[in-house]
């Protein structure tokens, strides 16, 4: 059984990443033939005198947006694949290794599918739009937070009324339960992961982190006898992998929203569904000390008129010290596999 369970985990994997290797130059082509690429130098959005010099701006607006097209279709195909073997050749392997279930994939996948395609439609318009949304401006971003709240609160009343998620485990210290608290409390978290995604401002840097934790849920999930959870977790590992493969410097394209929104965001629904949320920050690290050095950053300029980092977010501040991307984003890989292996023991051991 626990031979057949790994097979079910790393085939699906395997022909996620080798169906993202082949689909990506399609997608290329398809990328650079309708030039999509922001319209709208990031330099024109900012005050610091510092970002323009470590940013490329003639890279930036040459180089295509929404390379997250590539992990979510993969994801997909990968997913409706094992699905369609199961129903038309039915059989004790083929049922076996199909991992699509109600209680298990069916929500990060949908999270995984409707966050994608939210991303994507914002990438269009920073495309091919005009005005402050092309822009990202400020009230924009107010509107993107209320979408993704509202994405967040159909699946916290998804986790409460139909899988009676009503508590939160609390490493070495039991369970909470809150009740229909559960909903805010889903939409507070998953408003943290997307937070997050701020860490797509370095080649690799991005896909690298998020392939790493991807992967540490896919062994929590492991562990805790999920295996369909475990296999999408996989699947979703190979995906951004092959995106990876493609994305390391110099970038073919950036993942854009589609990619990171949907991925970020999922990561809350995966968070839930192994009962880990309090484990998310350890694995997650890299996420949160990026969107932590963006709220530290904003809190001191508007409370003291003074700058706490070089730039924020991190990443950034490292490179305006004089660290070259290259070594910025290895060390990010680094740091996350260690805290995604601590991760794993802690959700293993402190139950």
């Amino acid at each position: 059984m626990e031979l057949i369970s790994l097979v079910k985990i790393f085939l699906p994997t395997a022909v996620a990443f080798f169906f993202g290797i082949f689909f990506t130059p399609i997608a290329t082509h398809f990328f650079y033939k309708y030039k999509m690429w922001k319209r709208f130098s990031r330099n024109g959005s900012t005050d610091s005198l510092e970002f323009p010099k470590i940013h490329n701006e003639t890279e930036e607006l040459r180089t295509p947006r929404p390379g997250g097209i590539i992990i979510w279709i993969s994801v997909l195909f990968t997913t409706i694949l094992f699905y369609l073997l199961s129903i038309l050749l039915p059989g004790h392997l083929t049922e076996k290794l199909n991992f699509f279930s109600r209680n298990q994939t069916l929500i990060p996948l949908a999270t995984l599918l409707f966050g994608a395609l939210l991303g994507l439609a914002e990438d269009l318009t920073q495309i091919y739009g005009q005005g402050g949304i092309a822009r990202d401006a400020g009230y924009w971003r107010k509107w993107k937070v209320l979408l993704v709240s509202g994405l967040a609160l159909l699946v916290g009343i998804w986790f409460y009324y139909k899988l009676g998620v009503v508590s939160f485990h609390i490493p070495f210290g039991g369970e909470l339960f809150i009740g229909s608290m559960i909903i805010p409390f889903f939409i507070l978290v998953t408003l943290a992961t997307w937070s997050g995604s701020v860490i797509d401002g370095i080649d690799g840097l991005g896909a690298g982190v998020l392939a790493t934790i991807f992967g540490a849920y896919s062994a929590i999930a492991f562990a805790n006898n999920q295996i369909d959870l475990a296999a999408f977790s996989g699947v979703t590992t190979g995906a951004t992998l092959s995106f990876l493969w493609y994305n390391i410097p110099p970038a073919r394209f950036y993942m854009g929203e589609t990619g990171m929104m949907g991925l970020t965001i999922t990561l809350a629904a995966l968070a839930f569904l192994t009962d880990t949320v309090l484990v998310l920050p350890v694995v997650a690290i890299a996420l949160v000390l990026t969107s932590l050095s963006d709220i530290l950053q904003i809190a001191s300029r508007k409370m003291t008129g003074r700058r706490i980092f070089r730039l924020a977010p991190l990443h950034h501040h490292f490179e305006a010290i004089g660290w070259p991307r290259y070594k910025v984003t290895m060390r990010y890989w680094v740091f996350s596999v260690i805290f995604a292996i601590l991760g794993i023991i802690l959700a293993i051991i402190s139950r």
